[in-house]
């Protein structure tokens, strides 16, 4: 079991690699298009229900905002029931550019499960939801 967290953190810089190749063109860096998609997917969301859904710290969440704000991709609008929190949107250059980060997302998920029959890319998927589903439960606690 000692290679489970290599092999993931393996699989996680491979697929880095391909988004920044993938998407370098279009202005965002290898980690932002998780906010694209989350922003795209939940237009409104506050910066602390993005973090805590992306697992990241409130520090990076406003970095890697301040960034895309700077770039034209979102925007950030006070809560008008509480003034202190910011909520964000996609700009329409976001939005153009959601279908693009999917097919860069479904294009790498088929080149990695090429090789495995579609019985078993279900049952690897199974299975890591299960894994996944243990990790978010043995970090609630640190969340919090």
């Amino acid at each position: 079991m000692d290679s489970l967290m290599k092999h993931i953190k393996r699989i996680s810089r491979c697929f880095t690699l391909y988004r920044e190749d993938k998407l370098k063109d279009k202005g965002i860096n290898g980690y932002q298009h998780t906010y694209i998609l989350k922003i795209y997917q939940n237009p409104g969301i506050s910066q602390e229900q993005l973090a805590n859904m992306i697992f990241v710290d409130k520090s990076n969440v406003t970095r890697q905002l301040s960034a895309l704000e700077q770039n034209g991709f979102i925007e950030r609008i006070p809560n008008t029931d509480d003034q202190r929190q910011l909520l964000v949107f996609p700009t329409e250059k976001a939005k153009d550019l959601y279908p693009l980060v999917c097919d860069t997302i479904r294009e790498w998920n088929k080149s990695i499960l090429s090789g495995l029959s579609p019985d078993e890319q279900k049952q690897l998927i199974s299975l890591l939801d299960k894994v996944a589903a243990q990790a978010i439960k043995a970090t609630e606690v640190i969340q919090k």
